[in-house]
Protein backbone atom coordinates (compact mmCIF):
# COMPACT_ATOMS: atom_id res chain seq x y z
CA UNK A 1 0.00 0.00 0.00
CA UNK A 2 1.49 3.43 -0.49
CA UNK A 3 1.90 5.75 2.08
CA UNK A 4 0.52 9.61 1.68
CA UNK A 5 3.37 12.34 0.45
CA UNK A 6 5.20 13.36 2.93
CA UNK A 7 4.34 17.25 2.98
CA UNK A 8 7.08 19.37 2.40
CA UNK A 9 5.81 22.23 4.93
CA UNK A 10 2.30 22.80 7.13
CA UNK A 11 -0.24 24.67 5.77
CA UNK A 12 -2.75 26.15 8.05
CA UNK A 13 -6.23 25.27 7.46
CA UNK A 14 -8.26 28.55 7.76
CA UNK A 15 -11.42 28.24 10.18
CA UNK A 16 -14.50 30.33 11.46
CA UNK A 17 -15.80 29.37 14.93
CA UNK A 18 -19.06 28.22 14.87
CA UNK A 19 -21.20 30.06 18.16
CA UNK A 20 -22.25 27.96 21.27
CA UNK A 21 -20.26 25.00 20.26
CA UNK A 22 -16.17 24.07 20.02
CA UNK A 23 -16.69 23.14 16.83
CA UNK A 24 -14.59 24.88 14.43
CA UNK A 25 -15.86 25.52 10.33
CA UNK A 26 -12.63 24.88 7.85
CA UNK A 27 -12.87 27.11 5.41
CA UNK A 28 -13.01 25.77 1.49
CA UNK A 29 -13.23 28.44 -1.16
CA UNK A 30 -14.94 32.18 -0.56
CA UNK A 31 -17.61 33.13 -3.15
CA UNK A 32 -18.65 36.97 -2.93
CA UNK A 33 -21.38 38.19 -5.42
CA UNK A 34 -20.75 41.46 -7.05
CA UNK A 35 -23.62 44.31 -6.88
CA UNK A 36 -26.39 42.72 -5.59
CA UNK A 37 -28.49 45.56 -3.97
CA UNK A 38 -29.91 47.90 -6.72
CA UNK A 39 -28.79 51.21 -5.06
CA UNK A 40 -25.25 49.75 -5.07
CA UNK A 41 -25.37 48.77 -8.59
CA UNK A 42 -26.05 51.71 -9.19
CA UNK A 43 -23.85 53.75 -7.13
CA UNK A 44 -21.00 51.69 -9.41
CA UNK A 45 -22.05 52.55 -12.22
CA UNK A 46 -24.53 49.42 -13.44
CA UNK A 47 -27.69 49.10 -14.58
CA UNK A 48 -29.12 46.42 -11.43
CA UNK A 49 -32.60 45.91 -13.96
CA UNK A 50 -30.40 44.10 -16.92
CA UNK A 51 -27.23 42.68 -15.15
CA UNK A 52 -26.87 39.58 -14.59
CA UNK A 53 -25.24 37.41 -11.60
CA UNK A 54 -21.72 37.88 -11.01
CA UNK A 55 -19.36 36.23 -8.94
CA UNK A 56 -15.83 36.51 -7.59
CA UNK A 57 -12.99 35.03 -5.62
CA UNK A 58 -11.09 35.55 -2.58
CA UNK A 59 -8.23 33.09 -0.58
CA UNK A 60 -10.10 31.04 2.03
CA UNK A 61 -7.05 32.59 4.67
CA UNK A 62 -8.43 36.75 3.54
CA UNK A 63 -10.87 35.20 6.64
CA UNK A 64 -10.07 37.62 9.93
CA UNK A 65 -12.13 35.78 12.10
CA UNK A 66 -13.49 38.58 14.78
CA UNK A 67 -15.04 37.72 17.58
CA UNK A 68 -18.60 39.30 19.41
CA UNK A 69 -17.90 41.92 21.94
CA UNK A 70 -14.40 42.61 20.90
CA UNK A 71 -12.95 45.89 18.66
CA UNK A 72 -10.13 43.60 16.58
CA UNK A 73 -7.36 45.53 15.00
CA UNK A 74 -7.69 45.46 11.00
CA UNK A 75 -4.26 46.57 9.44
CA UNK A 76 -4.91 49.09 6.53
CA UNK A 77 -3.24 47.26 3.33
CA UNK A 78 -0.35 48.12 1.05
CA UNK A 79 -0.73 49.99 -2.33
CA UNK A 80 -3.60 51.69 -1.58
CA UNK A 81 -5.10 55.59 -0.73
CA UNK A 82 -8.93 54.36 -1.38
CA UNK A 83 -10.21 51.38 1.20
CA UNK A 84 -13.66 50.82 1.64
CA UNK A 85 -16.18 48.72 3.57
CA UNK A 86 -18.85 46.77 1.86
CA UNK A 87 -21.01 45.00 5.19
CA UNK A 88 -22.83 41.60 4.22
CA UNK A 89 -24.35 38.39 4.68
CA UNK A 90 -22.53 35.66 5.03
CA UNK A 91 -23.72 31.87 3.94
CA UNK A 92 -21.93 28.76 4.94
CA UNK A 93 -22.23 25.70 3.19
CA UNK A 94 -22.26 22.65 4.97
CA UNK A 95 -23.74 20.44 2.17
CA UNK A 96 -22.44 20.33 -1.46
CA UNK A 97 -23.72 19.98 -4.80
CA UNK A 98 -24.00 21.15 -8.45
CA UNK A 99 -26.36 22.15 -10.17
CA UNK A 100 -28.65 22.54 -7.48
CA UNK A 101 -32.51 23.94 -7.65
CA UNK A 102 -33.36 26.89 -6.31
CA UNK A 103 -35.92 25.37 -3.91
CA UNK A 104 -33.80 23.39 -2.55
CA UNK A 105 -30.72 25.48 -2.32
CA UNK A 106 -31.32 26.83 1.59
CA UNK A 107 -31.35 22.88 2.57
CA UNK A 108 -27.08 23.23 1.73
CA UNK A 109 -26.65 26.26 3.89
CA UNK A 110 -25.21 25.46 7.19
CA UNK A 111 -25.73 28.64 8.88
CA UNK A 112 -24.88 32.31 8.69
CA UNK A 113 -22.00 35.58 9.95
CA UNK A 114 -21.91 38.98 9.76
CA UNK A 115 -18.54 39.73 7.30
CA UNK A 116 -16.85 42.77 5.52
CA UNK A 117 -15.57 42.61 2.06
CA UNK A 118 -12.75 44.66 2.21
CA UNK A 119 -11.62 46.83 -0.69
CA UNK A 120 -8.63 48.70 -2.41
CA UNK A 121 -11.19 50.45 -4.52
CA UNK A 122 -8.78 52.46 -6.57
CA UNK A 123 -7.06 49.07 -7.45
CA UNK A 124 -10.40 47.96 -8.15
CA UNK A 125 -11.54 50.89 -10.54
CA UNK A 126 -8.10 51.23 -11.88
CA UNK A 127 -8.38 47.24 -13.03
CA UNK A 128 -11.96 47.47 -14.22
CA UNK A 129 -10.25 50.49 -16.33
CA UNK A 130 -8.49 48.43 -18.21
CA UNK A 131 -10.62 45.63 -18.23
CA UNK A 132 -8.39 43.26 -16.47
CA UNK A 133 -9.40 40.89 -13.09
CA UNK A 134 -9.97 42.83 -9.62
CA UNK A 135 -8.24 40.19 -7.65
CA UNK A 136 -5.87 42.77 -6.28
CA UNK A 137 -8.88 45.02 -5.19
CA UNK A 138 -10.49 42.25 -3.50
CA UNK A 139 -8.40 39.12 -2.78
CA UNK A 140 -5.43 40.11 -0.26
CA UNK A 141 -5.06 39.26 3.50
CA UNK A 142 -7.36 40.22 6.04
CA UNK A 143 -9.81 40.97 2.81
CA UNK A 144 -13.17 38.79 4.90
CA UNK A 145 -13.18 39.62 7.96
CA UNK A 146 -16.07 37.73 9.66
CA UNK A 147 -18.01 37.06 12.85
CA UNK A 148 -18.67 33.72 14.42
CA UNK A 149 -20.91 31.05 12.56
CA UNK A 150 -24.52 30.65 13.57
CA UNK A 151 -25.99 27.08 12.49
CA UNK A 152 -29.29 27.22 10.66
CA UNK A 153 -30.75 25.39 13.55
CA UNK A 154 -30.01 28.21 15.74
CA UNK A 155 -31.13 31.62 14.00
CA UNK A 156 -33.33 30.22 11.07
CA UNK A 157 -32.68 31.11 7.34
CA UNK A 158 -32.06 34.83 7.70
CA UNK A 159 -33.74 37.11 4.60
CA UNK A 160 -35.74 40.09 5.83
CA UNK A 161 -33.43 41.81 8.66
CA UNK A 162 -31.16 44.83 8.93
CA UNK A 163 -28.00 45.08 7.32
CA UNK A 164 -26.39 48.14 8.37
CA UNK A 165 -22.73 49.80 9.10
CA UNK A 166 -21.74 52.46 11.17
CA UNK A 167 -18.39 53.96 11.07
CA UNK A 168 -17.07 56.12 14.93
CA UNK A 169 -20.50 55.80 15.36
CA UNK A 170 -22.24 57.20 12.66
CA UNK A 171 -24.39 55.35 9.94
CA UNK A 172 -22.84 54.94 6.40
CA UNK A 173 -25.11 51.98 5.01
CA UNK A 174 -28.32 51.11 5.81
CA UNK A 175 -30.79 48.32 3.95
CA UNK A 176 -32.80 44.97 4.92
CA UNK A 177 -31.54 41.60 3.10
CA UNK A 178 -34.82 41.76 1.19
CA UNK A 179 -33.46 44.28 -1.16
CA UNK A 180 -31.02 41.64 -2.37
CA UNK A 181 -31.36 41.41 -6.18
CA UNK A 182 -30.50 38.03 -6.22
CA UNK A 183 -31.63 36.31 -2.97
CA UNK A 184 -29.72 33.46 -1.45
CA UNK A 185 -31.04 30.62 -2.87
CA UNK A 186 -30.57 32.12 -6.14
CA UNK A 187 -27.20 32.95 -5.86
CA UNK A 188 -26.21 29.47 -4.98
CA UNK A 189 -28.18 27.61 -7.45
CA UNK A 190 -26.40 29.88 -10.01
CA UNK A 191 -23.15 29.15 -8.38
CA UNK A 192 -23.65 25.39 -8.13
CA UNK A 193 -23.92 25.77 -12.16
CA UNK A 194 -20.21 26.66 -12.47
CA UNK A 195 -18.11 25.12 -9.78
CA UNK A 196 -19.13 22.12 -7.25
CA UNK A 197 -19.79 23.82 -4.23
CA UNK A 198 -18.16 21.98 -1.32
CA UNK A 199 -18.70 21.82 2.62
CA UNK A 200 -16.87 24.79 3.89
CA UNK A 201 -17.79 26.85 1.05
CA UNK A 202 -18.07 30.57 1.95
CA UNK A 203 -20.89 32.90 0.26
CA UNK A 204 -20.96 36.71 0.84
CA UNK A 205 -23.82 37.97 -0.24
CA UNK A 206 -23.63 41.44 -1.23
CA UNK A 207 -23.52 45.05 0.57
CA UNK A 208 -26.20 47.90 0.27
CA UNK A 209 -25.99 51.50 -1.29
CA UNK A 210 -23.38 54.10 0.31
CA UNK A 211 -19.77 51.98 0.71
CA UNK A 212 -16.99 54.40 1.28
CA UNK A 213 -13.37 54.62 2.49
CA UNK A 214 -12.12 54.45 6.34
CA UNK A 215 -8.75 55.70 7.34
CA UNK A 216 -6.16 54.39 10.81
CA UNK A 217 -7.82 55.05 13.74
CA UNK A 218 -11.96 54.49 12.28
CA UNK A 219 -13.90 52.21 14.08
CA UNK A 220 -16.48 49.96 11.86
CA UNK A 221 -19.12 48.15 13.32
CA UNK A 222 -21.24 45.91 11.06
CA UNK A 223 -24.59 44.49 11.85
CA UNK A 224 -27.36 41.82 10.46
CA UNK A 225 -30.31 41.64 12.31
CA UNK A 226 -30.15 38.70 13.76
CA UNK A 227 -26.39 38.41 14.30
CA UNK A 228 -23.83 39.67 16.78
CA UNK A 229 -22.35 42.99 16.06
CA UNK A 230 -18.40 42.65 13.95
CA UNK A 231 -16.26 45.47 15.11
CA UNK A 232 -12.98 46.59 13.45
CA UNK A 233 -10.52 49.63 14.20
CA UNK A 234 -8.30 50.24 11.29
CA UNK A 235 -4.98 50.72 12.06
CA UNK A 236 -1.54 51.67 10.22
CA UNK A 237 -0.29 49.76 7.25
CA UNK A 238 1.36 46.56 8.21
Amino acid sequence: MTSAPRLLFPVPQPIVPVAGDDAAFPVHRIYCIGRNYAAHAREMGSDPTREPPFFFQKPADAVQVVMPGTIADHPYPTLTSNYHYEVELVAAIGVGGRNIPVDQALTHVFGYAVGLDMTRRDLQRAMGDIKKPWEIGKAFDHSAPIGPLHPVSQVGHLAAGAITLAVNGEVKQSSTLDQMTWKLAEQIANLSQAFALLPGDLIFTGTPENVGPVVPGDVITAHVDGLPDLSLRITDRV
